[in-house]
């Protein structure tokens, strides 16, 4: 089997990463959600401009029809850049649903503006008491004429204060089993009845939010798909949320960052890189990194095929996070007590990443579909054993 990039994809990167110097300063290290809100949406728009949000979707839609192997190197290298901006809800769930899903209308007048970084999007699926078991979402949309009413609250809705559209999903069939009466819309943001309140996350960012839904209208051509059908539709815009192929670049980069670090880092005239225990930690994150590579580009390869992979976004979503977690503990664990001080502190290393990833990549493993619920699937759909 060949592992090396064709010549045409070797090309590609090396353009990808001349772009990314021309758009971030230099030393950018990335920054918050809402630290650097302006300056994402700045280089949202440059990539729009190179039609590169969407450079896989089909050209009727605002992309370029490139492979998903075009993808994943742009995937990879602005990860790895910590370039902001380049994914959301709208380019990597809302609009590939809608793409399949929507009515022409909505495919028209949608995929454009997303295409061109002019639609942000959140995604209002979670409630107080529907996360992992999501079907038993309470939300109400109830038809009246020609719009749906919409009651409820939504909760960990991540970028909701910025957003100018939702990718709501609600119960319209309070009789059917819970599976069978929900619906997904799409809701416009400045909508009467919708209230926003920041959750702050344990690495003190504003990235998630809590959203009621009071007498919301929404219009009925703003239902994507088919009413009632709306799980399997979610199940769809899940798988593409858990095939995310950005988790072991964005690893890869941060264990780059403690390598280097421990090269440098000692006392008594000796390095951290020199400690068997330190080589150890870093050895076993680094044939972890290798594996998340393959599982990413055996998903990418299906969708390639024109396949929507399932249980192997489980296996990627289950990987994913968890070893995200384990790289910042070792991380933790390796600079000691100064991995603990926060960005802004005198004697932080590594500029505070560690204790900053740390913190933020609890979520992770419950965001998307927690690690219990993707076992299960993986069980179910890929071992073929009973629930």
């Amino acid at each position: 089997m060949e592992f090396d990039w064709s010549p045409e994809i070797q090309a590609f990167r090396k353009e990808v990463r001349e772009f990314i110097k021309t758009v971030l300063p230099a030393g950018w290290i990335g920054a918050g959600e809402d630290a650097d809100w302006e300056f994402q949406q700045f280089a949202r728009k440059k990539l729009a401009e190179q039609k590169w949000l969407v450079m896989h979707w089909p050209i009727e839609y605002g992309g370029l029809g490139y492979s998903h192997w075009h993808m994943v190197t742009y995937a990879e290298e602005m990860t790895y850049a910590r370039y902001p901006g380049v994914y959301g809800i709208a380019t990597n769930t809302a609009g590939p649903s809608i793409m399949v899903y929507g009515s022409e209308e909505q495919k028209r007048h949608l995929l454009p503006a997303i295409a061109n970084a002019d639609l942000y999007f959140c995604q209002m699926f979670t409630e107080p008491g529907a996360g992992s078991d999501l079907a038993s979402l309470q939300t109400r949309a109830i038809r009246e004429g020609d719009d749906y009413v919409v009651n409820g609250q939504k909760v960990f809705t991540g970028g909701a204060h910025h957003a100018d559209k939702a990718w709501l999903a609600a119960r319209t069939d309070v009789n059917a089993p819970k599976h069978r009466g929900i619906s997904t819309f799409v809701l416009d943001m400045k909508t009467p009845g919708i209230t926003i309140r920041p959750l702050i996350g344990m690495a003190g960012e504003h990235s998630g939010n809590e959203i009621f839904l009071d007498n919301v209208r929404v219009p009925v051509t703003d239902l994507v798909g088919t009413e009632n059908r709306g799980w399997y539709q979610m199940a769809t815009t899940l798988d593409f949320e858990r095939s995310s192929i950005t988790r072991w670049y964005g690893v890869k980069r941060t264990f780059d960052d403690i390598v280097t670090f421990v090269k440098e880092a000692g006392a008594n005239g000796s390095t951290l890189a020199k400690q068997p225990r330190v080589r150890t930690k870093l050895a076993d994150i680094h044939v972890q990194i290798e594996v998340a590579r393959y599982i990413a580009y055996r998903i990418i390869s299906m969708q390639n095929q024109g396949l929507i992979p399932n249980r192997e976004t489980s296996v990627a979503k289950v990987f994913g996070p968890e070893l995200v977690q384990r790289c910042f503990n070792a991380g933790m664990q390796i600079l000691g007590l100064y991995g603990q001080i926060k960005p802004n502190g005198k004697y932080a290393r590594l500029r505070g990443q560690i204790e900053h990833g740390y913190l933020s990549s609890i979520s992770g493993t419950i965001a998307g579909g927690s690690s219990e619920i993707n076992r299960n699937i993986i069980a179910n759909r890929g071992l073929g054993l009973p629930r």
